[in-house]
């Protein structure tokens, strides 16, 4: 068995405008480790900002979104003259597979850091199906 690591960059991307958005801000997509075990697969995706208030995950048809709102003003009574660093919204999207326990999927978030545990189903068992006469 082949162990295979990549690196992504640490730079942020601005997610693409393919929705209408009631908040004119930037959106940008979460940087996302996924890792897996014998039980779950573990995202954590980096959303400096948000707590449990501002995150917002749905599950429909199979698509889990993340979604992150970050409400912060750093600089009052400054003006701001130059930024490196950008402050905006995150979004995201997976789709899932059945292999996942829908209904036992787990959340949770600190310092920015969002941890969703998605248990994997339990694999179907053979069963014998019973032939009656007519």
């Amino acid at each position: 068995m082949t162990t295979e690591r990549t690196e992504a960059s640490t730079e942020k991307v601005e997610a693409a405008v393919d929705t209408e958005r009631t908040r004119n801000r930037r959106v940008y997509v979460p940087g996302v480790d996924i890792i897996e075990n014998k039980d779950a697969i573990v995202l954590l995706a980096d959303m400096p900002g948000i707590d449990e208030k501002s995150v917002h995950i749905t599950l429909d048809n199979n698509l889990l979104t993340i979604k992150g709102t970050v409400d912060v003003d750093p600089f009052k009574g400054y003006t701001l003259a130059y930024a490196e660093y950008g402050i905006g919204d995150y979004e995201r999207s997976f789709t899932l597979t059945d292999g996942i326990d829908q209904d036992h999927i787990d959340a949770t978030v600190t310092n920015g850091v969002l941890r969703l545990v998605l248990p994997k189903a339990e694999p179907p068992k053979p069963k014998k199906i019973e032939v009656r006469a007519s």
